[in-house]
């Protein structure tokens, strides 16, 4: 299925939500979204591309803080270093792979590609439209979920 100019943000939104509750023990709250139409800055995140019947990026950014945070709760250690940096990529693969799944039961078909890990000052452009999705964590900070469509 090929989803309509409408559809896919709320789509998408829907399944990243679903899937952070399943693979996240932590309380959050998921805020309204909010158009993107410029480029994006960020210093830490991971970027994820799908194929199929959508295309696009999803880019998870947070502080390493937020993700150290998340790795704890998940793992029960703090992670730094380079295992955060890995822990990062991780989750961004768990948590997409959960929207691919439930985005299918919608009758949407993804696919994911492998994880970017991107650190330093980085900026992305290049993107039709971007629609950013925040989440809070405990009040413990948020991440910022990006869904870039081509």
């Amino acid at each position: 299925m090929i989803a309509t100019e409408s559809a896919p943000f709320t789509m998408l939104f829907d399944g990243v939500l679903a899937s952070i509750s399943k693979v996240i023990p932590v309380p959050h709250v998921s805020h309204d979204p909010r158009l993107h139409e410029e480029h994006l800055k960020l210093q830490f995140g991971v970027l994820i591309g799908f194929t199929g019947g959508l295309k696009g990026k999803i880019l998870f950014k947070a502080d390493r803080e937020v993700f150290s945070f998340l790795g704890e709760a998940m793992f029960g250690m703090p992670l730094e270093g380079d295992m955060l940096v890995s822990f990062a990529g991780e989750l961004g693969n768990m948590i997409s792979g959960g929207l691919c799944t439930n985005v299918f039961e919608q009758g949407l078909t993804i696919d994911i590609t492998s994880p970017t890990i991107m650190e330093g000052e980085s900026r992305i452009s290049g993107f039709k439209k971007a629609m950013e999705l925040p989440v809070t964590f405990q009040e413990k900070g948020e991440l910022f979920m990006y869904f870039l469509l081509d």
